[in-house]
C-alpha cells in the first residue's frame, strides 16, 4: 500500500490553518473575562516550559547534572539575572557537576 505524501502535507496545512483562523472568524467582541484573558496571556509561557523542560533532563550524561544546571537556572531566574548571565552559568554548573560525578 503506498500512500502520497502530499495529501498528509495537505491535510496537516489544513488543519494548521483552521486552528489560527477559526478564534479570528468565531471570536469577534473583546474578551472581558478576567480568568480567560489571565489564561490566555501565560499560554506561550506554559508551552516553551513544557517544550524545553524534557529537553532539559535528557540533554546530559545523567539526569543528576541536569537536575544541578536546572535548579541552578532556577535560582538566577527567580533572582532577575540576565538570559545570558542563566544560560552560562547554569551550563558551567552542568559541566562541573559532569565533571565532579564522572558518570
Amino acid at each position: 500500500m503506498r500512500h502520497n505524501i502530499y495529501i498528509y502535507i495537505f491535510i496537516m496545512a489544513g488543519v494548521t490553518y483552521l486552528i489560527r483562523l477559526l478564534p479570528l472568524t468565531l471570536i469577534r467582541k473583546e474578551i472581558k473575562s478576567n480568568y480567560i484573558r489571565s489564561f490566555l496571556y501565560y499560554v506561550p509561557y506554559v508551552t516553551l516550559a513544557v517544550m524545553t523542560f524534557p529537553a532539559i533532563l535528557s540533554a546530559t550524561a545523567n539526569i543528576w547534572s541536569a537536575a544541578a544546571g536546572f535548579t541552578t537556572a532556577l535560582i538566577l531566574a527567580y533572582h532577575r539575572r540576565s538570559l545570558i548571565t542563566v544560560s552560562l552559568v547554569s551550563s558551567v554548573c552542568v559541566f562541573l557537576a559532569e565533571l565532579f560525578t564522572g558518570l
